[in-house]
């Protein structure tokens, strides 16, 4: 089928005046619950409704995505399978392997896709070269987020090295204020661990452990300052931080009760969803280090029944690579577009950042996958580390221990 003959074929499929035509419909599953990711998937349901869809949401609280994925499998088990699944990274490669997956490619090449994706986030779309999901947007994970008042108050600038950061840190302590807003969760703990990985081993070094599972990369004495660093870590949250959702913990920087955040850009959807101004309440850099770690949320489309189904697919993959969708939907989570051509004007000063130092890391061979937001590697192998990496945190294990654990772990994975 050419090009113009699915187009005019789409069009009839989505118009609601023919009756004879299915109307297009999606029950779609995700984890985006807190007050920035509701109100940006509440974006793409006022599109897919105002293009004559009709949409059942299936919100599963959690950021890590843990539960969705639980519930996920129930139901393709059951043999009912939501029409779309919020899925990333290796997982949407996982669910094809099972043959769960719906082939979009003739949305993705009637809508250009492989014009206005950059190739890395076009391929984590792709199965077999046929495209089988659809990428929202781009978060990078390796930020640091501080309350602009607490640090202006007590004589602090945003930390250039590790060392700078455990200075203030300390200086904070003494002065009644949380250092570091955080959640006692593995995916949380993960994701500060990566972040300090990325900046101690450096982009090369990152890349071996964390894609390559490079075992002298994981045993070495670098990998040791990684988890030193953890420890110094643990002891600036606060001790009610064992279960606080990511959320929970960006308030805090907020309303000043702690300093610092380490989390992915969602965290900023979260600050503007309040009103605050980057630059004025609160401040974005990325973690002290060179490089950019990346998270990709797309919609994956499952094996359904029925041409109502079908249709709600083709719309809503249609709707969510668009370029209103995009910018919209990334002006309220945080995130960049993944378009490389949607204007970045209506966008603040940390998405500007973001933009910038992603098209210089991917120039120089630093713009990495996230491994603890499931960009990098598959299931069991990610989660062996991080069962590590949380143990650690919350043990009195040394090191030197957590090294060996590790390498032990990623070989019992594979």
């Amino acid at each position: 089928m050419t090009k113009s003959v699915f187009a005019a074929v789409s069009a009839v499929a989505l118009c609601a005046a023919s009756v004879a035509v299915a109307e297009p419909k999606a029950e779609v599953l995700h984890w985006w619950t807190s007050g920035g990711e509701a109100k940006s998937v509440a974006v793409l349901q006022q599109e897919f409704s105002d293009a004559g869809g009709t949409w059942t949401d299936m919100p599963v609280a959690g950021g890590g995505g843990d539960a969705a994925m639980s519930a996920l499998r129930a139901r393709v088990l059951a043999g009912n399978a939501p029409t779309a699944v919020q899925l990333k990274g290796p997982a949407i490669q996982e669910w094809y392997e099972e043959g769960v997956l719906a082939d979009i490619s003739k949305v993705a090449e009637a809508e250009g896709w492989a014009d206005v994706l950059p190739a890395s986030i076009a391929a984590h779309m792709k199965c077999e070269g046929t495209w089988c999901a659809a990428p929202v947007n781009v978060h990078r994970v390796d930020w640091i987020w501080a309350n602009a008042d607490v640090l202006e108050a007590n004589g602090i600038e945003m930390p250039q090295t590790w060392e700078e950061f455990n200075a203030a840190a300390e200086k904070l302590q003494a002065a009644g204020i949380i250092p570091l807003a955080h959640g006692g969760q593995a995916w949380q703990d993960a994701t500060v661990f990566e972040a300090v990985a990325l900046g101690i081993l450096g982009p090369d070094g990152f890349r071996k452990a964390f894609v390559d599972l490079d075992e002298a990369t994981l045993t070495s004495p670098e990998m040791i300052a990684v988890f030193d660093q953890m420890r110094k870590m643990r002891g600036f949250v606060d001790p009610n931080f064992p279960g606080r959702d990511w959320n929970l913990a960006t308030a805090m920087v907020m309303n000043g009760e702690a300093a610092f955040q380490i989390m992915g850009d969602w965290a900023k959807g979260e600050f503007l969803a309040a009103g605050k101004v980057p630059g004025d309440d609160f401040l974005c850099a990325s973690v002290p280090g060179d490089g950019f770690l990346y998270n990709v949320d797309s919609f994956a489309m499952f094996d359904v029944d029925g041409d109502d189904s079908v249709a709600g697919q083709e719309l809503l993959a249609k709707l969510v690579v668009g370029q209103s969708f995009q910018k919209v939907f990334n002006l309220n989570k945080g995130s960049i577009p993944a378009r490389t051509d949607v204007a970045l004007d209506d966008f603040d000063s940390c998405a500007h950042l973001s933009s910038k130092e992603m098209a210089e890391s991917s120039d120089n061979g630093s713009l990495l996958p996230s491994y603890a937001h499931g960009m990098a590697l598959r299931g069991a192998q990610s989660g062996a580390i991080t069962d590590v990496v949380t143990s650690h945190f919350n043990s009195d294990m040394s090191s030197q221990e957590a090294v060996e654990q590790l390498a032990a772990a990623i070989a019992n994975s594979l």
